[in-house]
């Protein structure tokens, strides 16, 4: 069995894994508990991808055989061609390795809509080129509240007027509507460039977005756990 870890801003999320087949999910909020889940889990194998976390003080934690910590210089099943690898978030990586092993041998987009919205292009060869960062959807509302003298901290909705008829449903409009088209705009966009696309959507904002982009999309809420046990099965090979 192996286990990957996710370590996010405000949750430790986790995988167990038969092969490539993902056999539990479970999501830690609290440190202690992550501990003792780890300390008590027999895995053979195991990876972590932390954000803010000591991923090798979390890893000491499993009495895993073969423990991995995910950074730049780790062994990958893709090719890495980003600039500066030393500065891109490893979430990031683990998302287009899960997308190599959703759809090899094709061009993919990975679209995480987060705190940031996040987009990681891979080509057809299983190189990684890099993409885009943008403002997620909380972060417009917090940005207008926080940068204005008058305007309101509001919340996303779920169904919003394009025509806003007071200051909280002009914001929801500009925010959720603007953020559509600027995800549609962006995958039309790689579309014209490469030829048999693939578009995954993964995230915690990924569920609101769904149903709401034009495009076709592929929904994968846990690529960046697959991703990891990916990337965890090839270094375990070498």
């Amino acid at each position: 069995m192996n286990i990957v870890v996710d370590y996010g801003n405000s949750s430790a999320k986790v995988g167990i894994f038969e092969g490539t087949v993902l056999q539990e999910k479970h999501i830690f909020r609290e440190e202690d508990a992550l501990q003792q889940f780890l300390q008590n889990f027999p895995a053979v194998h195991f990876i972590i991808s932390s954000v803010n976390a000591d991923a090798a003080r979390v890893a000491s934690w499993t009495a895993a055989q073969k423990k991995f910590v995910l950074h730049h210089s780790l062994p990958l099943p893709i090719r890495n061609l980003y600039a500066t690898p030393h500065t891109l978030g490893v979430d990031r990586l683990a998302g287009v390795c899960g997308a190599q092993q959703l759809f090899p041998g094709s061009p993919c987009l990975v679209i995480d809509a987060g705190t940031c919205i996040t987009y990681d292009f891979l080509d057809r060869t299983g190189a990684y080129h890099g993409g885009g960062i943008s403002p997620g959807l909380n972060m417009r509302f917090e940005a207008m509240h926080t940068f204005t003298a008058r305007l309101p901290l509001v919340q996303a909705a779920d169904t919003v007027d394009l025509i806003g008829n007071s200051t909280e449903t002009c914001m929801q409009s500009g925010v959720i509507y603007g953020l559509l088209e600027e995800v549609d705009g962006i995958i039309r966009r790689y579309q014209e460039k490469f030829e048999g696309l693939q578009v995954i959507l993964c995230g915690g904002d990924a569920l609101f977005f769904e149903n709401k982009l034009k495009a076709s999309i592929f929904a994968s809420p846990e690529l960046v756990l697959s991703g990891l046990n990916s990337i965890l099965i090839y270094n375990v090979s070498l």
